[in-house]
């Protein structure tokens, strides 16, 4: 096969490369910069010019790191690579890797739709499409993005009305951006964790327009954040840094949301449906716009989606990774919901 499934990641034997491997490496190509894609201790990274910022940020500026543009092609020991555009997050990409006329795509992890700060989702032709399924279950469909800040800015409102302060938490990386590009700043000012703070500085370098958003420091009293909301990470909810934010309302924005009894075992007032993953009809959408033959199954409900795939039609069969999606915003507790809903969940 082009590329084959190791203990150490997909590996291209022709090219003697890994796409996103779990463990040290000779050459890495990087389809984004989350931490159970872009790992500590390659020899040598090649990603998106857009990914390579943060990339550099939480490994090291002192990686040795080069990158493309995409649809750039590389050519390695006669195999073409070339990196297109996932949606996912900003950076992020499909990895299509050619060789004597066979074409496979690595999808990393992506979404079909345009969430207006991401470089929009491209379907690429393959003849064998290895694909995530962190939401590979038909219970997961997100409603159009506008609808769901409609929904976050209406709660918004009404905490400010009642006299709290508004906590969303989301990751540092790629959902609070996103989060912060759909919040109505004429209601309030919009605060940040310091690791939210920290990646926003890295984008607002790349040139990206954030929002006006305020860094929470020690210093800060409490009068300061009437009306506002603060963007958190995951791990921030209940810990001692959210005391100073006393009376607040907490929401959490994850695909997970979609989950009986997500909200409760979080103790958070409001879930919001947001993910930057794909729903179960924007994975069988890049499937079908791939036109791939045979598919490969990735992280998530891999079971439950490669055998829909038979079903139709289409050749698909479950590998084992260490690739996680949105594991992190599941929370103790919550995965037994997961299993419970497809009886096999994100590995």
């Amino acid at each position: 096969m082009l590329l084959e499934f190791t203990d150490k990641g997909i590996y291209c034997p022709k090219a003697d490369v890994y796409i996103d491997p779990w463990k040290p490496v000779r050459k890495a190509l990087i389809t984004h910069g989350h931490a159970d894609h872009s790992r500590w201790g390659h020899q040598y990274y090649l990603s998106t010019v857009s990914a390579m910022p943060v990339i550099k940020y939480r490994l090291g500026n002192d990686i040795n790191i080069e990158t493309v543009t995409y649809g750039q092609i590389v050519t390695i020991n006669g195999v073409h690579f070339s990196f297109h555009p996932a949606g996912h997050i900003i950076g992020s990409a499909q990895i299509r890797v050619e060789y004597n006329g066979e074409v496979w795509v690595v999808s990393g992890d992506y979404k079909v739709e345009d969430d207006g700060l991401s470089e929009a989702f491209e379907p690429v032709k393959c003849h064998t499409f290895i694909t995530e399924s962190t939401f590979g279950l038909p219970i997961y469909s997100w409603l159009p993005q506008q609808e769901i800040f409609s929904e976050i800015n209406s709660w918004w409102k009404q905490n400010k009305e009642q006299g709290k302060v508004t906590v969303l938490s989301g990751y540092a990386l790629g959902k609070a951006q996103r989060l912060i590009q759909g919040l109505d700043d004429s209601i309030g000012r919009i605060f940040t964790h310091g690791a939210v703070e920290n990646v926003n500085e890295i984008i607002r370098g790349q040139g990206v327009n954030l929002k006006p958003t305020t860094r929470v420091t020690p210093e800060m009293n409490k009068g300061e954040f009437e009306g506002g909301i603060v963007i958190a990470t995951p791990s921030a909810r209940g810990s001692p840094w959210m005391k100073k934010f006393l009376p607040y309302s907490v929401g959490v924005a994850s695909g997970w949301m979609r989950l009986r009894g997500a909200r409760r075992r979080r103790s958070v007032d409001r879930g919001f449906s947001l993910s930057d993953h794909a729903d179960w009809n924007g994975l069988n959408q890049a499937v079908e716009a791939s036109q791939a033959e045979r598919v490969f199954v990735t992280h998530g409900y891999t079971t439950t989606f490669s055998r829909w795939l038979n079903e139709k039609g289409i050749e698909a069969a479950r590998i084992e990774t260490q690739f996680e999606g949105e594991l992190e915003e599941i929370g103790e507790g919550v995965e037994k919901d997961a299993k419970s809903e497809g009886k096999d969940t994100a590995s």
